[in-house]
């Protein structure tokens, strides 16, 4: 339980630095491109070798395949709803181009943030101790996001404060979504955990597809493809528990 609530905050915690990046050191473009690539490669990782990894043959691939169908088409409708509000840019590490549109890629960060620490809790339930892989690509994943969000904020007329402000209770939310995960899904049959991963997994997966993988291409070139590999090798060694 206090676990769950302490890796939420350690993956929260990259909201908060994205956003001091953000307001109080404006990266490279190229730089946070290449970030976003190698996170982009861990969170593919994440989703195949942790959450659709170790399946019961007989039971699990049927409820593994209808709840990553699902996460998928959820997290695309919900990735066309926030776009259509403005927030579509909101993996956009150079900040918003549109004017107005910094509290869509908030609310669209929100919206990102959440789910993500609902699978570090759901990922404690299996055997007590917590996926390294998730949580380091939940937090790579998350720094993009609030500073693409808080250059937008500042735009948009927020002061400095209000923006940490924001930040602060999503953090706190970040934490509770992971505890409540966890909560919540600890008492499901087999069955159901692998429909949860599947969901979890689909999302991820369509999530990385709209969001990161163009605009680390868009930042940092062709080599972007090399280090999303890298990423994906990176997660495979953390999750086959070679070191």
């Amino acid at each position: 339980m206090v676990q769950a609530i302490f890796w939420g905050a350690v993956a929260g915690i990259a909201l908060i630095l994205g956003a001091v990046i953000g307001l109080f050191v404006p990266l490279p473009t190229k730089l946070t491109g290449f970030i976003m690539a190698f996170g982009t490669g861990v969170l593919i990782g994440a989703a195949s070798f942790e959450l659709l990894g170790d399946i019961d043959i007989q039971t699990g691939y049927s409820f593994v395949i209808f709840g990553f169908l699902i996460g998928a088409l959820m997290f695309t409708f919900a990735e066309f709803l926030i776009s259509k509000k403005g927030g579509k840019e909101r993996k956009l590490s150079n900040g918003n181009k549109n004017s107005h549109s910094g509290m869509a890629i908030f609310i669209g960060s929100i919206m990102d943030s959440i789910p993500e620490s609902i699978i570090i809790g759901v990922s404690l339930i299996k055997d007590n101790s917590i996926s390294s892989v998730i949580v380091i690509a939940i937090f790579i994943s998350n720094i993009p996001e609030a500073l693409s969000s808080s250059v937008g904020l500042k735009k948009d007329g927020y002061s400095t404060k209000k923006i940490m402000f924001l930040w602060f209770i999503v953090f706190v939310l970040t934490s509770l979504s992971s505890f409540l995960g966890y909560i919540t899904f600890k008492e499901l049959s087999e069955e159901y955990m692998y429909l949860i991963n599947g969901f979890a997994a689909g999302g991820i997966i369509a999530m990385v597809a709209s969001t990161m993988m163009p605009e680390a291409f868009e930042e940092g070139g062709p080599i972007v493809g090399l280090l999303c590999a890298l990423g994906l090798l990176c997660s495979y060694i953390l999750s086959s528990g070679i070191i």
